[in-house]
Formats: C-alpha cells, structure tokens, sequence
C-alpha cells in the first residue's frame, strides 16, 4: 500500500514460496512502514505462517524481492535477517525448559548484539542486562523472571517467546497466533500488552485467528486466503468485502447476509 513519498521499512513484490507444485504464498506484495500494525488473518493453511517463515529467512522465498531498511533480504539466513532488525514468536511455545524466564531473555539479548560491533565485556553486559529488564518489563514478566520455564502457564510461556523477541531490539517484530489456546481473560492480557507495544512505537506483523484481537489492534488488516492476498485494508471495511466474508463463511453467504440485513432494514 502507497505512503505518500515515505519509504517502507519492509517492502515485498512478487514473493512465490513453493513446495513442489502448492504455491504457499502466491505473487505476494506488502509494503510495512515504521509504526505499522498490519494483521494477517485467513483460513488454516491460507500461507499465513508461511510468509512470515519468508520474510524471516526460515523458508526462503522461491521468488521475488523483500527489502528491510534498504536490505535486500530475500536469501539470507534467519541470523543475519535478525540481526538486521526482524525477530519473530511462533505458534508452538518455545523456550529452554531448564532456565529461567530471565536466562532465556537473555539469549535473545545476547543473539541481538551478535552483530553490532565490539563492545567492552562491562558495557556488553551492561547492554544485555538493560535489554532484558525492558522485555520483561513489556511484557510484564518482570515478577516472574526466576521462574523456570517448564513450570510456567501457557500464558507466560508466549510472552516469553514475545520478551526474547523484544530483547533484540527489533525493528520489526513478527507474532505469530499469541493468543491461541488461551482463555478470554488471557485474550485480554495479551491485548494490552500488544497495545503497549505499539503505543512504544514496535512496528508489528501479526498473525491471529482470534478475530476481535486481530481487528482491534491491527491499523491495517490483509486477507490471505490459498497463498493470495485477496483484501488488504482498513478493518473496519473488511466484513463489507464480499470476497473475505465467504473464504471465512462459506460460499454464498455474503448474499445471504445482504438479504437478512435488507430484510431487518425493512422490518424497521
């Protein structure tokens, strides 16, 4: 999407990931500027995770160009696209079971600074430390940063994953599904923090299917429905897209939503 003269911090065109035959992401453009919230939601198997399995380097595309900051990125591996200023969370809750939420934020810290030149060892750690104690604290993990990760909640196990993200220092920040599995009130904590992030200005991709999470916080929504962006725009106007209402509802149910509502319209 056009930003007036403002260069995107990630610009992708013509992105194809193919798996044999099944184009997993299909011709796929998507400009992301410096304070985006993009949501990306569509079916199982839309190619959701599989583009942020591109844009980070653990599937490289088939084809196509993406940009980060002025880099081309398309074949390097996850490293130095990290380094580079993407980092991701994943569906499947990660982490070293045997250390601690703390011990664990700092590998994403320490992972971050690989690549920032020679630091001093008191500064280096210095650096790590201060990384740390801000992820943790965005991600109100703080109060429990010396529990041990296998005796942690589901709840604390994403945001864990989302704290050794952050602790990169990341100009974008990829999150895949991190509401999945998780109870109402759980929802609820995620959406403030995620609103945390964003009011600290984190440029962000997410993916969710959890629909009122996805379209409260997102500033612009695409649809991927069979490796295709088939809607990308303000979620306000997503329920009117006819297109986007059936791959979620089924064939022939934007006409039949039409008619109920022109229908109640007449009934006053």
């Amino acid at each position: 999407m056009y930003n007036g003269d403002k260069q995107p911090l990630l610009a992708c065109r013509n992105v194809f990931k193919y798996f044999g035959g099944l184009a997993a992401v299909n011709d796929f453009d998507l400009d992301v500027y410096s304070g985006d919230v993009i949501g990306i939601g569509g079916p199982n198997g839309a190619g959701k995770t599989t583009f942020l399995d591109v844009i980070s380097g653990i599937n490289p595309a088939t084809s196509g160009t993406i940009v980060l900051d002025g880099h081309p990125i398309a074949n390097k591996k996850p490293d130095a696209i990290c380094h580079l200023g993407i980092s991701r969370t994943f569906q499947l809750n990660a982490g070293f079971e045997t250390m601690s939420i703390r011990e664990n934020t700092l590998v994403g810290a320490s992972f971050g600074l690989g690549d920032k030149g020679w630091f001093p060892r008191m500064t280096y750690n210095k650096l790590m430390h201060e990384r740390v104690d801000r992820a943790l604290e965005l991600c109100r993990l703080q109060d429990h940063a010396d529990l041990i990760v296998r005796d942690l909640p589901v709840l604390d196990r994403k945001l864990l994953m989302m704290a050794g993200a952050l602790a990169t220092e990341p100009k974008l920040l990829l999150i895949d599904e991190p509401v999945g599995g998780l109870n109402p009130h759980e929802v609820d904590d995620v959406m403030d923090i995620v609103q945390g992030l964003i009011a600290e200005g984190v440029t962000i991709i997410l993916i969710e299917h959890v629909m009122r999470f996805l379209l409260q916080l997102s500033k612009r929504v695409v649809i991927m429905h069979h490796g295709e962006k088939i809607y990308e725009g303000d979620s306000t106007d997503l329920l009117n897209d006819r297109k986007v209402v059936e791959v979620y509802l089924g064939e022939g149910t934007a006409d039949r939503l039409q008619h109920m509502m022109a229908e109640r319209a007449a009934n006053g």
